[in-house]
């Protein structure tokens, strides 16, 4: 029984270094060589799919979020009502009011008049949060989409993951006009809406100090975006 308890303290220690080393990760590398780094090749073994069409109240698109099949160690108590068979997971993202997470490869989207389907993002990206602005909507004004995304392998491990920096983009609720709004090489802190003003305003954070981290020892940077502008440009203000 001794024994038994030494494992179970050796096993959590383990995990604790391991979780301190993970969070310890650089979230951006600086490659002195000027070398960009190539992705690593797709993993043949990972099964793209797409969740059920998805359709935002009082708008003529679905969305269809598309993302990889998420298989489970043999065993895993992990169940999603009828989504799952065996250990497998067909549900790929989460639907809130207005608001789809997960870890998807894409959206697609798709007008309700027609069967044409075509595709947010030309390029690999990891979209975390599609937000619907249907208060702005809601007021006779343009009906946008907001994602929080990464967008490039920043920390250079060869792959577009959640280790890398989180960015902002808007795009129409057809999904055209994808617009990146954020700084390269600055990471999303948060967003918010103001209907009053018609603007979403937003912060990210520099590295300043360029260690790979973003700590306190780094710049926040304040910006915020006229919706009702036909061109979408953050505009810096200084509240502090």
């Amino acid at each position: 029984m001794k024994k038994y308890f030494k494992y179970i303290a050796l096993v959590i220690i383990g995990s604790l270094a391991s979780c301190k080393e993970e969070a310890q990760k650089p979230k951006v590398t600086y490659d002195t060589s000027n070398k960009t780094s190539a992705l690593t090749k797709t993993d043949s073994t990972q099964i793209e799919i797409a969740d059920l069409p998805i359709q935002m109240e009082g708008t003529d698109y679905l969305i269809h979020p598309v993302g990889d099949l998420r298989v489970f160690e043999k065993g895993t108590k992990v169940r999603y009502g009828s989504s799952s068979v065996n250990d497998v997971s067909f549900t790929i993202s989460n639907l809130g009011e207005f608001e789809i997470t997960g870890y998807l490869q894409n959206l697609k989207f798709q007008k309700i008049d027609s069967d044409s389907i075509r595709p947010l993002s030309d390029k690999p990206v990891l979209i975390l949060t599609a937000t619907y602005l249907k208060a702005l909507a809601d007021k006779n004004l343009s009906q946008i989409m907001v994602y929080t995304l990464t967008d490039s392998d920043t920390n250079k491990d060869g792959k577009i993951d959640t280790g890398d920096i989180k960015t902002l983009y808007l795009s129409d609720i057809s999904g055209e006009n994808f617009t990146k709004v954020s700084t390269d090489m600055q990471e999303l802190v948060d967003w918010s809406l103001i209907e009053s003003k018609k603007r979403l305003y937003f912060r990210t954070i520099e590295d300043t100090n360029q260690n790979g981290q973003f700590d306190k020892n780094d710049v926040l940077h304040y910006y915020y975006i006229d919706l009702t502008s036909k061109k979408w440009e953050a505009v810096s203000y200084k509240p502090i």
